[in-house]
């Protein structure tokens, strides 16, 4: 096939299924370091092709599956972080009582009396009515209803995604602008501690010290990968060749996240810091059980800087959205925390365009900030694209 420039000829590689391997040939080095930074193949040989070695990694994108062999990549595939998870609910530590808990029990007052609303659907950064047009009603640690929100179905789901693609703009953002949003979404979330801790005692049932120990820990979380958004670099391998060989980390592009129900707030943002800090955009399916966390978020995210269609926020069954999400054949990647019995379907559900998939049943430990926890949710946030550039004669 010809083409005329080089935006045609990005087109023309990028108009498949699949994304394995790609060769660019050019007498002009800058310009073929330039297109293959816009293929999506997991290898990109310039002036050559086949060229192979141990030491990088050797794998696809899309329907030509996520797996790596070689190179640092490659030994994720066999090995485990410790650490990851957890038995059992690991207790944060309580924040300073008095003065903090009296402020978090008025703001449960203020809660229960407050006008009685329904918060909607976030998607595109404008709150959407779910397209069936009813809501669900949700109900606090003893059982009292506390709020409604939006019973979103297959259509919102597909809006949302649509936005996140709309959204990629957010990728070619630098990484330094993007950090100083996920900076601003955690001023904000500080400036609506008490809010926040508030929705959690009310919601959960747990009391006004670990309400806000589980706020701050979603702030430092945001700062944490703020922090890492400029951070999270590629490597140069050591090939036995006349050729600069280089790993890029990529965004995966749009993923699909399943929250689950424990930290509904640290766990929901620490996912969600995690995916748009690395240039992705993201659809989220909140805690079935405590969703007005995720819409009370929406607000902050109204406030930060964050760019439309980045974060989408779609309440509603987990299960049956779940299954939506991981059957879209336009989202890149889906995580889900959920029960084993959704877990399977998803991944049943996921196999129409080969999603990178990321699931537990098992409880992460998303209280600790230690290492193994922020590197892997970098890790699954990014796919490794590997360009052979040789030199010499």
């Amino acid at each position: 096939m010809t083409f005329r420039t080089p935006a045609e000829a990005i087109a023309l590689a990028n108009n498949t299924r699949y994304g394995l391997a790609a060769s660019v040939w050019s007498e002009d080095i800058n310009l073929a370091l330039d297109i293959s930074g816009k293929i999506k193949a997991g290898v990109v040989w310039i002036n050559s092709t086949n060229v192979f070695d141990a030491a990088a990694g050797f794998g696809g994108y899309r329907e030509s599956g996520y797996g790596r062999e070689g190179g640092r990549e490659g030994m994720f595939e066999y090995l485990k972080p410790r650490g990851l998870y957890s038995e059992g609910a690991p207790a944060l530590v309580p924040a300073a009582s008095g003065a903090n808990s009296r402020a978090v029990l008025a703001g449960v007052a203020r809660l229960n009396s407050a006008i009685d609303r329904t918060p909607k659907n976030y998607v595109g950064g404008k709150q959407a009515r779910p397209d069936s047009g009813y809501s669900r009603a949700v109900r606090g640690s003893s059982g009292e209803l506390i709020g409604e929100v939006g019973d979103g179905n297959r259509k919102d789901i597909r809006n949302a995604v649509e936005a996140a693609r709309a959204a990629s703009g957010w990728a070619e953002q630098t990484a330094h602008n993007r950090a100083q949003v996920v900076y601003y979404i955690a001023e904000n979330l500080a400036a609506r501690r008490v809010d926040f801790a508030a929705r959690l005692s009310q919601s959960t049932g747990v009391d006004a010290g670990d309400a806000l120990a589980e706020v701050d820990a979603s702030i430092d979380r945001l700062f944490t990968f703020a922090a890492w958004s400029d951070k999270y670099d590629g490597a140069v391998h050591r090939t036995p060749y006349r050729a600069i060989t280089l790993a890029f980390n990529e965004p995966m592009g749009v993923i699909g996240v399943v929250c689950p129900d424990e930290r509904p707030l640290l766990s929901l943002v620490t996912l969600m810091a995690g995916a748009i800090a690395m240039g992705n955009a993201i659809v989220v399916v909140p805690s079935e059980a405590h969703p007005l966390l995720a819409t009370d978020l929406y607000q902050v995210l109204d406030t930060s800087a964050v760019p439309g269609g980045v974060v989408n926020l779609v309440t509603g069954p987990r299960a049956d959205l779940a299954n939506v999400l991981a059957a879209h054949m336009d989202i890149d990647a889906v995580w889900c925390f959920a029960t084993p019995e959704l877990v399977t379907l998803t991944e049943r559900a996921s196999i129409g365009n080969m999603k990178r998939m990321w699931t537990s049943s098992k409880r992460l430990h998303w209280e600790s900030g230690d290492a193994g926890l922020i590197q892997e949710i970098l890790r699954q946030s990014t796919q490794v694209k590997n360009v052979w550039a040789p030199y010499g004669a």
